[in-house]
């Protein structure tokens, strides 16, 4: 015995292995040595050590398996408890019975590769299957015993026959394929891990040997997140493992959901190994502390069990879970009843063809098809709870026709899991590297002769520990061909194990329902491509989903009351922004979708209708003559330009009466012409605006307003100077004359006409449609253009009619029958009372009020001067002939 300790001790002193592996292998043999009472000495390769039934189908080739398909569990005060030992005994062994489809996956890929005669033709594959539980340590031993043989765990030792095995097919896990790979990598055996992708074991420094069969799960996040935003949830409690993995998920998830304004009502991290009813609790009331209905979770099922357990005791069975095929929580479930708190879970599942012929293989599958499997026969009495063999008086014998379709779906499912698919695609693409390898040396032989390989120079240290052997350069070899590996599986589907050229999965999504004849089912509900364009991204069928508690109706999970439309959401201080008050838009904005972040303006010709949910289009309005205010201002308009010419006529009857021929006959008719002009101009500021009427309204308002004041002022010039050149040798008797008052009307009404030109030459009045004044309606309307024109053109009337007013006042008590300073006097104070209250009156409107405000100052100033100047002397004219005679003028 101390001859071999020593032997051991020596090679691993001399060995590059890590000493921690070395020691690991001589504390195993230090455990099965026998008593050295007993005086009988083993070597190494004769020692024994109890492991669970594997299976061992000889072939030219082998693969072997390293598989997780049972757990080590021990019961203490009702709670599970998982535990990582070196130590095996007195250890409660269960199976994880949907993880055994993983195994028939493996045999079914290896019958239909032998039976293809295009695939590895000649030669047959051989599988060697290992379980190795759900267990780092039992990984790294089981690596461990493939490279000794035997089922011995030496470095750097071969015991008995050498095994033909040329690459490993296993990990479940990333934790189960680092463990292998640290020790397969040491000495270059493929290794090609089934379970889920991880971008951790793209590192082909520190993993040189590892493969990975799976696809990319990179948008994982994005798909769960792309959920929430499909059924309207922004808030959502996060429940991931207490690992790297979870950590990494959640950073990814988290920003992934504050992109789409998603929000975190809880994060959980559970822990994985040892827990308690405290910590189970502490879960619980985190859950259930807020208004969340959505719980994401991301882990495997061994760290979720804590979840598991929680959601199966305290019943969370209203709270809508999201889950990823990493957890398939119904092969965790303790009892068939228990699945009840699951209906309505949503999961991410890998998308995956179903395999021709693999339901029909699994219907097929019995313990006396494969007599030699002892594993299958083990895995066959625990999911049946029944004996093959003759049962005792406490047991049951297994029934003849028992097939695996009979069991419930907590136990075992006829669906190829996504683990299973990646197990179906590893065993092919070995094939398919080794199809390679063989065809592209022209010079191989058959490997009966010994001949072997040129090995590459790094494998020359290969060949100073374990003899040349054609098995061992084929497994150096083969990672040239798997690293290059490119094929379309039987189904149809790509498969790449080079990881930067490996495509993004897709997804589906699929719904965990109950029946009501308490069958479980996982129905497909939608499917997710994160590679498609926008918005045919995702598809999702709402119309088939069946949600916890049986309701056909999208549970709600908000922090707040959903902002119907016509408000939008504003944040609470010191909260996420997922809780938020509704307030109502603004006049002009609408919000026509439900949580709308921002109202939306309407656009310049629309308004807000009074739910704030639609803009409406504005009304184009105008003062029209068909509405009230414009037909009396029409009506006032031609009354006055009627009533205008009749005195215009009259004037023109009696001519030649002494009333009419003094103050200047002709500015009488000028002026009545220029006022009954003045109130016809009023009509072009009534109907719709065009160009050339918001040219002409203004200007025909200045000029003829100007020509009707600078009138009155030579009227009232007249009447001045007419007095003063009464006396003898009067210089004044000159501008005595129609010449002056023509001239003076002339002059005035010239330089109105420059303002008016250097107006139209400038900035000129033009069309406009006003859509701010009034919040319905587009007030079509004359724009002024240059205000400063316009306001010159008032100002210059005013000057006109306050030196009018002034002299007429001057002259009012002048002795003559025929004075007409008294009657301009109080018409030009009417006109300058108008117009001094038209500017803050003008100012203080808009629309179509303003211009009615300008009509009603045109008509009233008009109005003022055509009666307070000519209703007298018609009065005399048509009632007072008698005062309308040369007797009554000498007499006054």
């Amino acid at each position: 015995m101390h001859s071999v300790l020593g032997l051991i001790i020596d090679e691993c002193n001399e060995s590059s292995v890590a000493t921690f592996y070395c020691n690991l292998g001589y504390v195993g043999i230090l455990a099965q040595l026998p008593n050295s009472t007993s005086g009988e000495e083993k070597t190494p390769c004769c020692l024994d050590r109890h492991y669970p039934a594997t299976y061992y189908r000889d072939g030219d080739l082998v693969i072997r398996g390293m598989l997780s398909l049972r757990t080590r569990t021990v019961f203490q005060s009702g709670m599970i408890q998982f535990v990582d030992s070196s130590y095996w005994d007195n250890r409660i062994i269960d199976w994880v019975h949907k993880d055994f489809q993983h195994f028939l996956a493996l045999l079914f890929a290896m019958d239909e590769i032998n039976k293809d005669p295009s695939l590895l033709p000649n030669i047959s594959l051989g599988f060697h299957v290992h379980e190795i539980y759900h267990s780092a340590e039992r990984a790294m031993e089981g690596a461990f015993m493939g490279m000794s043989g035997g089922g011995q765990t030496i470095p750097n030792y071969s015991c008995g026959k050498q095994e033909k095995t040329v690459a490993v097919i296993g990990g479940a896990t990333s934790t189960l394929s680092i463990s292998m790979a640290n020790i397969l990598g040491l000495y270059k055996f493929p290794q090609i891990t089934y379970g889920p992708f991880d971008p951790i074991l793209h590192d082909k420094i520190q993993f040189p040997s590892l493969y990975q069969v799976a696809p990319r799960f990179s948008s994982l996040p994005w798909g769960m997140v792309r959920l929430m935003v499909h059924f309207g949830w922004t808030w959502v409690g996060l429940v991931v493992s207490d690992d790297m993995k979870g950590e990494r998920f959640l950073l990814d998830l988290t920003r992934e959901m504050v992109g789409n304004s998603v929000c975190s009502a809880f994060t959980k991290k559970i822990p994985s190994g040892k827990f308690n009813f405290y910590t189970a609790r502490g879960i619980y009331s985190s859950v259930t502390a807020t208004s969340a209905a959505v719980m994401a979770a991301y882990g495997d099922a061994k760290s979720l069990d804590l979840l598991r357990f929680v959601i199966e005791s305290f019943g969370l069975s209203k709270m809508v879970l999201i889950t990823t095929f990493h957890w398939d929580f119904t092969s965790s479930l303790t009892y068939e009843t228990n699945s009840y708190y699951f209906h309505g879970t949503l999961t991410l599942a890998n998308h995956a063809k179903e395999v021709p012929g693999f339901r029909d293989f699994l219907r097929t599958v019995k313990p006396a098809k494969y007599p030699e499997a002892i594993i299958l026969k083990e895995f066959w009495e625990s999911a049946f709870v029944c004996s093959l063999s003759i049962p005792e008086k406490s047991g049951r014998k297994c029934s003849e026709n028992a097939s695996l379709e009979m069991l419930p779906m907590h136990i075992f499912s006829l669906t190829m899991s996504a683990l299973s698919y990646s197990m179906y695609n590893a065993v092919y693409a070995v094939a398919h590297g080794l199809q390679d390898l063989l065809l592209s040396n022209s010079n191989l032989e058959s490997l009966e002769n010994g001949d072997c390989l040129v090995p590459h120079p790094w494998q020359d240290w290969v060949q100073r520990l374990k003899p040349r052997n054609p098995y061992t350069e084929i497994k150096l070899q083969l990672h040239e061909f798997l690293s290059k590996v490119q094929f379309d599986n039987p189904v149809g589907e790509p498969v790449i194990l080079d990881e930067s050229h490996r495509s993004t999965a897709k997804f589906e999504i699929l719904n965990f329902v109950i029946s009501p004849n308490g069958t479980c089912e996982l129905v497909k509900v939608g499917e997710m491509d994160p590679q498609a364009p926008p918005g045919q991204d995702v598809f999702i069928n709402d119309a088939i989903i069946m949600w916890p508690g049986g309701s056909s109706q999208v549970p709600r999970s908000q922090c707040s009351r959903s902002c119907g439309p016509g408000f939008r959401k504003r944040a609470q201080q010191g909260k996420t922004i997922c809780c938020y008050f509704c307030v109502q838009c603004p006049e002009g904005e609408i919000s026509n979708q439900t949580d709308a972040e921002q109202c939306v303006k309407c656009g310049e010709d629309q308004y807000s209708n009074m739910e704030r949910n639609g803009c409406l289009h504005k009304a184009v309005t105008f003062l029209s003559h068909k509405e009230p205010l414009g037909l009396i201002l029409v009506c006032t308009s031609l009354s006055f330009s009627l009533l205008t010419a009749l005195v215009f006529g009259i004037f023109i009857k009696h001519r030649d009466t002494p009333i009419v021929r003094a103050n200047n006959r002709n500015l009488s008719y000028t002026l009545l012409l220029s006022l009954m002009l003045c109130f016809l101009c009023a009509l072009t500021f009534i109907g719709q605006p065009t160009l050339a009427s918001c040219l002409l309204r203004q200007m025909a308002f200045g000029v003829v307003f100007t020509v009707a004041v600078s009138s009155i002022l030579a009227k009232t010039f007249t009447v001045v100077l007419a007095f003063r050149a009464t006396s003898l040798g009067s210089r004044v008797r000159r501008w005595v004359g129609p010449r002056a008052s023509t001239s003076t009307v002339l002059s005035c009404s010239l330089v109105q006409v420059t303002i008016c030109m250097i107006w139209l030459g400038t900035a000129p009045p033009f069309l406009e449609m006003d859509v701010h004044s009034e919040p319905r309606l587009i007030i079509v309307e004359c724009n002024k253009g240059s205000v400063t024109a316009f306001y010159c053109l008032l100002g210059y009337l005013g000057v006109l009619a306050l030196v009018s007013f002034t002299v007429a006042f001057l002259a009012r008590r002048l002795p003559d029958s025929f004075n007409e300073a008294k009657f301009i006097t109080f018409g030009m104070l009417v006109f300058c009372s108008v117009w001094a209250s038209f500017l803050p009156a003008y100012q203080s409107t808009k629309g179509k009020a303003m211009v009615a405000v300008e009509i009603f100052s045109i008509l009233a100033s008009g109005a003022g001067l055509l009666s307070c100047i000519f209703i007298p002397k018609c009065y005399v004219i048509l009632l007072r002939p008698e005062r309308n005679t040369r007797e009554w003028l000498k007499r006054k």
